[in-house]
């Protein structure tokens, strides 16, 4: 119709006779005026609700009287939850259309808010009230987050610094990070947060974060929305806000299980955990090997006194030897008897030493037995001889998707050698295919 109508007018402009319908002509000026969408404050009129649950009011100028008829549909009206009244000073965005039946134009508004900090402040306060009365503030149902979080869903937008901040203090855990691009500034972001929200509810995460920086009142009125904070406090799974403020926190965090003042904070406190686990994990490693050199040591110890009692035992029986020796000419008779007897208490100290000995070494094969299955235990080489297998890239071990690109090779190392690949695609999520 626009191309049409647009021609017609250029033919006309040509000198040619053309006619509309009326029905032609009002739909060229809303294909027109359609596409201009504007921000206007006036003072709410009268107010009626329709049967369908429209709500048809004006829009009166404070300094002259100019009226615009306005129509919010009944959904946009339920999101802002705003309960229009006659003298309300309001902001509402939107644009004007030519109602065809009865030739009157009106305003549709899609969003609606409180205009003035002061009427933001009066709302925010009743909100506020109602709701903390009804204990959706309160500390006793907030819910811990999980020990070690995996599955992470983020709302925010795209566009600015907040995002990468996260991303950037996240860590190299494993994470599984889903997000839903929203608007976040003003009234216009209600529908996208409830939207985003309610997409979530569908999937499998652990947490779910709201991000946005600080800033006015005005700026922040989505995060004072009723509908969205009931929404925050009844959702699956323990909500993390991440919600900057100048004076007043904003609703939202005050009814999300956590709420910090930064994208950085909020990706510490997911890390947080996962940094203690490899702290004792660093720690443990460090406690085997302690263990074992101590058992090494041990073993040594033991060697070096069998052998030193070893040698002063050989010592005594050469100077016995000797002694004997001396006084062989003039003991011949009695020296028989008495090296028959140095014979037998020599065999039976061999004897005890070789028992003795034995038995030390047992003890530390035994102890050396267990120190080597601890260690066999803790090899990642064991886990390799299950069926898993490391991948490095470049050298170095590969532990996220994040760290890789189509097209990179990779060295992978299983249990019995490394088998070299090219990266042909790349899946964000865990899920095998």
């Amino acid at each position: 119709m626009e191309n049409k109508n647009y021609n017609l007018f250029r033919e006309n402009n040509a000198g040619d006779e053309i006619v509309f319908s009326v029905s032609e002509y009002i739909e060229f000026l809303n294909l027109k005026i359609k596409p201009f969408e504007v921000k206007i404050v006036g003072e709410v009129g009268q107010v009626q609700f329709g049967p369908t649950g429209h709500v048809y009011f004006s829009l009166k100028d404070e300094k002259n009287g100019s009226t615009l008829n306005c129509i919010i549909w009944k959904s946009s009206y339920r999101s802002y939850g705003i309960n229009l009244k006659e003298g309300m000073k309001i902001t509402a965005v939107g644009h004007a259309e030519i109602y065809a039946q009865s030739g009157r134009l009106s305003f549709i508004a899609k969003v609606i808010s409180l205009a003035g900090e002061g009427a933001l402040k009066k709302e925010y306060d009743r909100i506020k009230a109602s709701l903390e009365k009804e204990g959706i503030f309160a500390e006793e149902r907030k819910r811990r987050l999980p020990v070690y979080p995996h599955k992470i869903g983020v709302i925010t937008s795209r566009q600015g610094a907040v995002i990468a901040d996260f991303l950037n203090n996240l860590g190299k855990f494993g994470f599984s990070v889903k997000m839903i691009d929203s608007r976040v500034e003003g009234q216009e972001a209600v529908k996208d947060l409830l939207a985003s929200i309610k997409s979530f509810k569908k999937q499998k995460i652990e947490v779910l974060i709201i991000m946005r920086g600080g800033g006015s009142m005005e700026s922040m009125m989505a995060f004072n929305n009723e509908l969205l904070v009931r929404e925050i406090a009844s959702f699956p799974c323990p909500v993390i806000a991440g919600i900057g403020h100048h004076k007043d926190m904003p609703l939202a965090a005050m009814a999300a299980d956590v709420a910090v003042s930064t994208p950085t904070a909020a990706a510490n406190l997911l890390g947080e955990s996962w940094q203690k686990a490899e702290l004792f994990l660093e720690r443990a490693a460090r406690q085997i090997v302690l263990a074992y050199e101590r058992k090494l040591a041990h073993i040594n110890s033991l060697l070096q006194r069998s052998l030193a009692e070893l040698d002063g035992f050989k010592r005594d029986m050469i100077e016995r030897y000797e002694e004997f020796k001396s006084g062989l000419r003039f003991y011949l008779q009695k020296i028989d008897g008495k090296i028959n007897s140095i014979k037998s208490d020599i065999k039976n100290l061999s004897l005890k030493v070789f028992f003795s000995f034995d038995s030390a070494l047992r003890n530390v094969s035994r102890q050396t037995d267990y120190a080597e299955k601890t260690i066999s235990l803790n090899n990642p080489e064991r886990q390799l001889k299950l069926g898993y297998s490391i991948a490095f890239l470049k050298g170095e071990v590969l532990r996220s998707v994040s760290q890789i690109q189509k097209g990179q090779e990779l060295n992978i190392r299983l249990a019995d050698g490394f088998v070299e690949s090219e990266v042909k695609k790349i899946n964000k999520d865990n899920r095998l295919r």
